[in-house]
């Protein structure tokens, strides 16, 4: 649902500031402790995301028996994301609700080495509810160091991309991330761990749909591969936890691609370091083989948690491309407000993000300015995330990070 401007002409510079005050109310009511209130101490409690998060790490899972002959494990899962933004920019400007994501469905492992999963999707406002499945996957897991995927899947190209929606701290992913045109798409995947190296690699099609069985039978619009690497540094750097990630990506892409049909070949590499409640994440990504250009790509992440509930989040993006208007804005927000393809951009983004129940159930909030062109755009926005089901972190380090609210995969 989109809100015309007209409805609130004098709005602007108004409206933005709710996010913060929200959040600023939350921070004041996570940081009271009470020395010596028992009410203090109960707020507290019931405040803390430990105390309702551990109450809810199996929800949605229905069955759990590790010595049962062939059912070890049965989950209902889903997702629940909306977020309500207001862009103002020196072209335009946009203000409306959205639920960003809707996902269903179920998951089983048999055997104690065989899973089955499959999600349908809603599409934008839910409209239409049912808009095919996002995901549909078989995975046989012969040995840790080797598993083997077939069906509906993620790619995941840059450990941006690799984050699930369920633990990414912004309102979006970086701009070149989502420059690549990925989504999800039939697939052939290994993946495991080898001593410190967790490995990810596989061959996918370059079309996805609504329609399920011509998504896996026709493979008319390319093809696409993927070589992915994280590697556990230890104890080399003075920090808990230390991980290099690189990936590969190379995309055949014909006229009816649908996704991965932007750039031909892409680089990336990341490092991802984690200390007491503090994170960082520096990422570089490259894109080439574009007739508009090829592009350059620096995000940094960091992130602090303030409290058990109340982590700051900040972002800097700056991109470059060797063409006049080779690097596109974000389609959501910075498009709808007037920003226009270019040559160079940058972004810097501000959150609070409230744990109510770990990463299950949270508020976020944040503002972000971005540049390019000469011209700019503010983005505000106040989300809701929630999810049911297992925990699929995949291999990446991030969902291991600070209070080990995390993967069981």
């Amino acid at each position: 649902m989109r809100i015309n401007p007209t409805i609130c002409p004098n709005r602007h510079f108004r409206l933005p500031f709710l996010p913060l005050i929200t959040l600023a109310s939350l921070f004041l009511m996570a940081s009271v402790r009470g020395k010596d209130s028992k009410v203090d101490d109960l707020i507290s409690s019931a405040l803390s995301s430990h105390f309702l998060g551990d109450r809810l790490e199996n929800l949605g899972l229905l069955h759990r028996d590790p010595d049962h002959a062939w059912l070890q494990e049965l989950w209902l899962l889903g997702r629940y994301h909306g977020q309500y933004h207001w862009s103002e920019g020196s072209a335009g400007d946009d203000v409306g609700f959205e639920t960003r994501r809707l996902r269903m469905g179920g998951q089983a492992r048999l055997f104690k080495k065989l899973t089955l999963h499959a999600q349908m999707v809603s599409g934008s406002d839910i409209d239409p509810f049912y808009n095919g499945f996002t995901e549909m996957w078989v995975q046989w897991a012969f040995m840790p160091e080797m598993a083997l995927t077939l069906g509906q899947q993620k790619h995941r190209f840059t450990h941006d991309r690799n984050v699930s929606s369920r633990y990414i701290n912004y309102l979006e992913r970086s701009m070149l991330t989502n420059m690549f045109g990925l989504d999800y798409t039939p697939a052939v995947t290994l993946q495991g761990v080898i001593g410190p190296v967790t490995y990810y690699t596989g061959v996918f099609s370059n079309a996805t749909g609504w329609d399920m069985g011509r998504a896996f039978t026709e493979f008319n619009s390319g093809w696409s591969c993927l070589a992915a690497v994280y590697y556990d540094l230890g104890k080399a750097l003075p920090t808990d936890t230390a991980h290099l990630h690189f990936t590969y990506l190379h995309s055949e892409a014909d006229e009816q691609a649908t996704n991965l049909d932007h750039f031909m070949d892409g680089f990336s590499t990341a490092l991802i370091l984690t200390q007491n409640s503090g994170s960082l994440v520096v990422e570089s990504t490259v894109g080439t083989g574009n007739d508009q250009g090829d592009a350059f790509a620096l995000n940094i992440q960091p992130g602090w948690y303030l409290t058990d509930n109340l982590q700051l989040v900040l972002r800097y993006q700056v991109a470059a491309s060797n063409r006049a208007q080779g690097l596109i804005p974000q389609k959501r927000y910075e498009q709808s407000a007037g920003m226009q393809d270019g040559r160079v951009y940058q972004s810097g983004y501000f959150g609070l993000n409230f744990y109510l129940a770990k990463h299950r159930l949270k508020l976020m909030t944040g503002i972000e300015y971005a540049n390019m062109g000469g011209k700019d755009v503010w983005t505000a926005s106040t989300m809701l995330r929630f999810f049911f089901g297992p925990h699929s972190g995949g291999p990446f380090p991030m969902n291991q990070m600070l209070h080990g609210f995390l993967d069981h995969d």
